[in-house]
């Protein structure tokens, strides 16, 4: 998915302290004597590095992979798109993989691909980003909009199940957060009734349910690759599946509807111009060779705001599951009832530390309300969870102090 978050201020050079005219230097003869007394150099206090959202985690070889493509002057339909491509199902287990331009690029080729359309209905989180539920409405299928659980926030199966009608064509599931979602329980019914299973993956590269990588449950799953995200391409995302005529329908969607070896500028069905370009694709497949570090500071960081936590009343930490390998996307807490999380966004933003409300329930969003009417109280677990979650800065380059200093002000603006 395209979730957005604002790229972080570049870290500033620590300036030189100007050195005091009326102090000698050391070794002088005047051994620190200047005939009056000795007064100290008035040092203005270094600058604070800001505290960033989100920050992506770029290195030389990085730097690197993006040059070797601009010296090759071949920036679109090469190469480095097809070798992203190999090393990302390799990393997933799966048969194929499909560069897009976009997480929702990817969500809205695999809808497309699978059949649905109008008349179809699709189980999906409203407690998500817009992209789950825009990739059906894009084909004219209906989103049926279903509870959360009420701990890791990813669907509620058996509330799911109770929504289900002759209609009903699909499941979205959405790894909220990077956590992945119940999928012995969403494979049980999908198969209990005949529906496909999609999963929006888009928040957990690098997860895995039970052992199982995420990206390889259901007919197809989806990738995102913003600069907030675990790896990142600038703007990309990703396709991957073991279904051999979905992959062969989604790069043909991807590429204005060509077929692989049509004749140039034959169009075998209408398409889209999906394409990743060769330095996204660089950038990726050089990122890809260090997710599993990118993983690992993502959990220390997550863990060393959990262990901090505990003394903090009135906000409970992510619940993570045993069975699941979390790959953290963002670091949302929820703040008990009573607390008013838009109030406290407001107190910790003045202090200088930025926060976000993750997420804005997707059916009371105006544009559904144009679209399905006024859906206001028919979800009131996802209403309940969105008024009281608060995601905190969260990146892998960030330091203890600045850990401390975040839920320092968070501390005090709950008690303001």
């Amino acid at each position: 998915m395209s979730r957005t978050e604002p790229f972080p201020t570049p870290r500033r050079p620590r300036p030189e302290v100007p050195w005091n005219p009326r102090r000698p230097r050391p070794g002088s003869p005047l051994g620190g004597w200047s005939g009056q007394p000795e007064r100290r150099a008035r040092v203005r206090p270094l600058p604070v590095r800001p505290l960033a959202m989100a920050s992506a985690d770029l290195d030389e070889s990085d730097l690197q992979a993006v040059l070797g493509v601009l010296r090759s002057g071949r920036l679109a339909l090469g190469p480095e798109t097809t070798a992203f491509e190999q090393a990302l199902a390799a990393y997933v287990g799966v048969r194929h993989a499909v560069a897009v331009s976009s997480g929702t690029a990817a969500l809205h080729l695999i809808v497309r691909g699978l059949g649905i359309g109008p008349g179809d209905e699709v189980l999906v989180p409203s407690f998500t980003f817009a992209a789950s539920v825009n990739a059906l409405l894009y084909e004219g299928a209906t989103p049926v909009f279903v509870e959360p659980e009420p701990d890791t926030y990813n669907l509620d199966v058996a509330d799911l199940e109770r929504r289900i009608t002759p209609r009903t064509r699909a499941i979205m599931a959405v790894d909220v957060f990077g956590h992945p979602a119940d999928w012995d329980g969403l494979e049980r019914v999908a198969a209990r009734y005949g529906l496909l299973l999609i999963d929006d993956c888009c928040e957990a590269i690098g997860a895995a349910y039970r052992g199982r990588p995420l990206g390889g449950f259901g007919a197809a799953g989806a990738f995102a690759f913003y600069p907030n995200k675990q790896m990142t391409t600038g703007e990309g995302g990703m396709v991957v599946t073991n279904d051999d005529r979905l992959a062969e329908l989604c790069r043909s969607f991807a590429n204005q509807g060509r077929g692989a070896m049509g004749p140039w500028l034959q169009h075998d069905r209408l398409g889209h111009n999906y394409r990743l370009g060769e330095m996204a694709a660089a950038l990726g497949r050089s990122q890809l060779v260090r997710l599993d570090q990118f993983i690992a500071r993502r959990a220390r960081v997550a863990q060393h705001y959990g262990e901090r936590l505990v003394a903090l009343p009135g906000v409970r930490p992510p619940v993570v599951r045993p069975e699941v390998r979390m790959s953290w996307f963002v670091y949302v807490v929820t703040l008990e009832e009573g607390l008013d999380r838009d109030r406290t966004i407001a107190a910790m933003e003045r202090e200088g530390v930025p926060c976000r409300g993750y997420f804005a329930p997707v059916h009371t969003q105006p544009y559904i309300r144009e679209r399905l009417g006024d859906l206001g109280g028919s979800l009131p677990r996802t209403e309940a969870i969105a008024r009281r979650t608060l995601a905190l800065p969260f990146h892998n380059g960030l330091e203890l102090q600045e850990i401390d200093q975040v839920l320092g002000v968070l501390r005090r603006s709950l008690r303001d």
